[in-house]
């Protein structure tokens, strides 16, 4: 019989699982580099070819919930970052950077990859601490942008017990 995790560890692995879904990553760096997507026709499915409508409406719709995608259906820009949006933005980009500086999972891993690994690298447990990866740059983003989000916490925590849902509300 196992010990059970802290409640603390569990919520903090629920956040994580939700901050590092690809589609999620893919949309808010893609916004952040590329900067908003139009309402023109094609454009959403033309950013992300290789993502189902599916992965993409989920990917909104949590983007959504957790306030990082403004939506507006009768602006020229149809999506675009928040503030919160843009602050998530530099935590994926702090990851991937760690992670690219120490080959991180591997010297082939991509951008969402790298941004997947170096966060959940917290949320291991007490047995990730020892590793030889210093995990300090990443995460320190990472708990600096939850404290100033709290809302964040909050809500990826709730819809951590729904399951993903292939419909949704956006795309």
């Amino acid at each position: 019989m196992t010990p059970s995790l802290p409640q603390a560890l569990l919520h903090e692995r629920r956040v994580i699982r939700t901050l590092t879904l690809p589609a999620l990553i893919r949309l808010v760096t893609e916004i952040d580099d590329n900067g908003p997507i139009s309402h023109q026709k094609g454009s959403l499915q033309g950013a992300f070819g290789d993502l189902t409508a599916g992965q993409l409406r989920y990917a909104i719709d949590v983007a959504r919930d957790l306030d990082f995608v403004h939506a507006d259906e009768q602006a020229p820009d149809r999506y675009r970052l928040t503030v919160s949006g843009e602050a998530l933005a530099e935590v994926y980009d702090a990851a991937a950077r760690w992670a690219r500086a120490r080959q991180f999972p591997d010297t082939s891993s991509d951008f969402v990859t790298r941004v997947q690994h170096t966060l959940q690298l917290s949320s291991r447990g007490p047995q990730a601490i020892g590793s030889s990866l210093e995990t300090s740059a990443p995460h320190q983003v990472l708990a600096e942008f939850l404290q100033a989000y709290p809302r964040v916490l909050q809500h990826a925590d709730a819809r951590c017990v729904q399951q993903p849902a292939e419909a949704g509300r956006a795309a």
